[in-house]
Formats: structure tokens, sequence, C-alpha cells
């Protein structure tokens, strides 16, 4: 009663053509270094795991042979034949497979299986063939967490992800000693690069008579005014002695012996463009330079110049990009019933290059009469009422380039209703206390014609010693203590998740404490359906390229 191995292949019995990638199988018999034994395997398994020892002729047979026995259409979720049974669930284009012996429990496996289908996208966002070999390891040791000696292992999604990222006290202490050496070594850079960085502003001020008298510098002879502490010789032209650790320049005892004929109101005034120039002369340091390379903070003796360049923003890869974005403003009753459904909207044009900017968009929309469209003033009303076409009222002036952010806006439009049924998302909490308990059941639903990503329910929770006991959840969890807030997440709500549950106890509590309850989510589709038709040149010429970028995201969605 176990499991022979767990492993991730294609649906069309045909691994990655790209020659670069590397097969992540391990077989008991196979050493990781043979390389060329690896890259000859059944291109149609992209990870496998075997938990028992078996040959690699074996499971290469098995893993073969699979695609072949999948039948099209068929709703089943195992497999058997003579000596094994595949227990196997769908994922995207790839299939997710465990091989058992036909004794093994069937339950137990389906449950294996069901965790296995949930850490596969914690490790693997893209989940594609790509995707899976660039996470084959990870996905690999997480697999050696939930299967031990092929029977399962009771942990949880977080667990085996803890397990994964734990690190040996050893490993700490070498990683801190090791980081506390570079601290070091960064710190005794910076202090010589400070260093040669005075030494070079003080040779600069020397070498353009920064420490000389100015009525000396046509006499032929050094000021003896510092002192006998500075070390200076009573000789003329002499220099300066040790004390002071500069000497005179050839250049310097040049210009202060000969004239060249000038007035003499020219020696004793300060020379132009001679003192200091804080920004300007000094030469950038390498050591410096470096530092800030590696990401330290270098906090230098020199001024910035006024009016440095912002980084620039990063280019438009199409000539004509436009916009559609709306913001969805909701505000539910907890016993039922909408307070507030307000959904605004804009249209926004980016154009690249100045002779793309004689255009008119052609649009569609929904036809939805609840949904009030206004077009900015600059454009021909008459014309986007008749043909939906958005152009400006002076066909010869061109839109407005290099436009930052989303771009100038086209078209705005708003949307209130007190309709349920049209709500992208639809939260039920059920609070019932039980003894010393307060058991909190969630539950959300999701109509069939809208997918959302990134979905996070944030549900207010008294103040809690301790994180809640989640007994039941269809997706993902954490628990935010400083804020007393239990995050809810699900990635992808589809027609695979149109509805989802979370149940979870914590100690006696008021009913009311578990509101607002809010939530933030984002999708592809839009109330209003607009979609840019065409864009028409007003000049003649080829179409420019377009394209289209379509967001629907929350503002405030709260169930108070």
């Amino acid at each position: 009663m176990v499991v022979l191995a767990a492993s991730i292949i294609s649906k069309s019995g045909k691994g990655m053509s790209h020659s670069t990638y590397v097969f992540g199988i391990i077989w008991m018999d196979l050493p990781p270094t043979n390389i060329d034994r690896i890259i000859s395997l059944s291109s149609a398994a992209l990870v496998s795991r075997q938990f028992v020892d078996m040959s690699r002729i074996r499971i290469e047979g098995y893993l073969a042979a699979f695609p072949k026995l999948v039948g099209i259409g068929k709703q089943h979720t195992y497999i058997e034949t003579e000596n094994v049974r595949y227990v196997y669930q769908p994922i995207e284009s790839l299939y997710l497979l465990l091989v058992t012996n036909k004794q093994s429990n069937i339950l137990e496996d389906l449950e294996t299986l069901r965790l296995l289908s949930k850490l596969v996208p914690e490790y693997s966002y893209s989940l594609d063939e790509e995707g899976i070999g660039r996470t084959a390891f990870e996905l690999i040791f997480a697999f050696d967490e939930v299967i031990s000696l092929g029977h399962k292992e009771n942990v949880t999604v977080t667990q085996v992800k803890q397990y994964c990222e734990m690190e040996s006290h050893e490993e700490r202490l070498h990683k801190l000693v090791l980081q506390n050496k570079i601290n070091e070594t960064k710190d005794v850079m910076k202090r010589k690069a400070s260093e040669i960085d005075k030494s070079k502003i003080e040779r600069n001020r020397g070498d353009k008579g920064g420490f000389m008298s100015l009525q000396s510098m046509g006499s032929g002879r050094i000021d003896t005014g510092f002192g006998s502490d500075s070390g200076i010789s009573n000789t003329g032209g002499s220099g300066f002695g040790s004390g002071s650790g500069f000497g005179l320049t050839p250049e310097v005892d040049t210009f202060s012996t000969k004239s060249k004929g000038r007035p003499a109101a020219s020696a004793t005034a300060p020379p132009k463009g001679l003192g200091m120039q804080l920004g300007k002369t000094q030469k950038t340091n390498q050591f410096l330079e470096s530092l800030k390379a590696e990401g330290e903070v270098i906090v230098e003796d020199v001024r910035p110049s006024v009016g440095q360049a912002k980084p620039a923003a990063a280019p438009l890869t199409d000539p004509v990009t436009l916009t559609v974005e709306e913001k969805i403003n909701v505000t539910l009753k907890r016993d039922g019933g909408v307070s507030n459904f307000v959904v605004q909207g804009t249209l926004s044009l980016q154009i690249l290059n100045q002779e793309d900017a004689f255009i008119q968009v052609q649009i569609e929309t929904s036809g939805n009469p609840a949904i009030l469209f206004k077009a900015h003033p600059n454009m021909n009303k008459e014309l986007f009422a008749n043909e939906n076409i958005l152009g400006l009222k002076d066909p010869n002036r061109p839109f407005p380039t290099g436009q930052g952010g989303d771009g100038v806006s086209l078209l705005r439009w708003r949307m209130q209703s007190t309709d349920e049924s049209i709500l992208p998302l639809t939260i039920n909490c059920w609070p019932s206390v039980s003894g010393s308990e307060t058991y909190v059941n969630i539950e959300y639903e999701t109509p069939a014609q809208i997918d959302l990503q990134n979905v996070v329910i944030s549900v207010p929770l008294p103040a809690l010693r301790e994180a809640p006991n989640v007994q039941q959840i269809d997706g993902e969890w954490r628990y935010d203590s400083r804020n007393s807030v239990l995050e809810w997440s699900v990635l992808l709500i589809d027609n695979s998740n149109r509805s989802g549950a979370l149940e979870f106890v914590v100690p006696a509590a008021d009913p009311s404490a578990f509101f607002p309850i809010s939530a933030q989510f984002t999708s592809s589709r839009t109330f209003s359906d607009v979609k840019v038709v065409n864009v028409l040149p007003l000049k003649g010429g080829a179409t420019p390229k377009h394209a289209q970028r379509t967001l629907l995201a929350t503002e405030t969605y709260q169930v108070v």
C-alpha cells in the first residue's frame, strides 16, 4: 500500500523541445551527475520522484504508457492496469500523476494528490512545461515532505513550505560571520576612499594657491606668517616644510615668480575660477562608485549638481496603446442586499510617435443603458454618438504624445446599481457562538461569466493571543497579528472554483467583531466591455499598430 512515484507529465506525451532544459527525474539507481543519461529520458515526463527502489526502464515505461491510457472526455481520476494504478489530476496542459500499486488505499491516494495539487502552484507560478522545468528541484523537495517511503505524511501546505525553507543554526552562524567580514571590509574601503578624496581636495587647494598669501604671489617668496609650528622655511620660494605635509608645485612657483607683464592689480585680485568648486573639479573616485554599485549608501562631501535628470520612464512597446480601466466601489449588507454599487471607468490613449497622432479610435461597448458615457470636451461628440468613433473636433490637430502614466483620457463612464446579481463577488459570513468558542463560516461566490485574480478577503478578528484555528479553507490564509486580521487569499477564481468556504474557530466574541469584511481583486473583464475595434489614420498610410490593456480593480469592496 505505497505510492511508487509522483510525477508531472505533459498531456500530449511530448516534453520540452528546447535542448537546454534538463528533466528533473530522479531514480534510485541514477547518480545526479550523469547528465547524459538524464537528457536521454522519455520526453513525456517533466518531474518525477520515485519513493521505492525501481529501475529507470520500469518507471520510464509507466510514464510513457499513461498518456495512451487516458481517454478523451472520461470523468475518472484513476486508471488501473495489471500491475499498477494511476491516480491523476489535470493541471492546465499537464497531468499531476501518482503511480501506486493496486493494493494502495485510493482514498488516501486521492488526499495525497489533492495536497500535491495545492503545492505545485506554490512553487511554480507558470503551470507550463517551461515553468515546471525551472522549479523542478523545488517541487521534488516538496514531494519528499509529503510522501515518505511511499506513505503520506500528516502535513499541510503551510508546514511543507516551512520545512523546505528552514535553515540550520550552523548555516545561519556561518552567514552571519561571512556578512560581518564583508561589512568590515566595506567599512575599511569607505574610510580609505574618504581619505583619498580628502587628500585630493587638499592637493587641489594647494595647486591653486589656496594656502598662500596672495600678496606673496608676485614677490618670489613665501609669507612666513603661519609661525614656526607650520614648518615653513625662511628661505624664499622653498615651499612648505614637513609640518604641513604639502610641497609647492612647480606650476605655482613659476606663476609666482614670473608676472609676464601683467598689471599689479591682477596679481592681487582673486583669480577667477580658482576657488573651491565643489562637485566640478573633483574626479570620480572608483572606490566610491564600486561601493555604490553594491548598494552601499555613501555620504559625499560634495554637493550634487542642480537639475540632475530623472531616470527616464520605460519606453512604450507599441506605437498606440489604449487602456481600459474600471474602479469598483461596493458596500454590501451582512444580511443581504447592496448599499452602494458604483463603477467608474476611463479609456486612456498613449501615442509614442508624432506621426501616429493624427488618428481616430473606433470602439464598441456592451450597450448597457445603465452605463453613462462622457467624452472629453475636445472630442467630436456627434461622431461618438452616431458611430462610436473618438476623434478630435479639429481633425488637423494631433493627439498629445509622450504622456506619462496611462496617457490622456478620451472617455469616462459611470454605472450605479442595486442589483445584487451582477456583483463580481458575494461574501457571506456566519459567526456562531458555542460555549467558550466562536465558529466562523465564510463563503464566497462569483458569477459564471467573470474570472477574478489575486483575490484577498480580509476578516477582522478580536484581539487574540495566538492565531485562529483554521479547520477548513479553499485557498491559503495568513494571520496578521499586528492588525488582528485574517487574510484569505485565492490566486484565481474561475470555473473550477466558483465558490469556496473558510471555517475557523476563535475564543467567544461578539459577531459584530468580524465586520466589516473587505476584499481586493482584479479582473480582465469589465462591466462596460469597452473594446477598441480599429484605429483609423486621418492622413492616409498604414494603420498604426495598437494594443489594448483592460483591467477591473477594486477601490473599496466591503461587507458591513
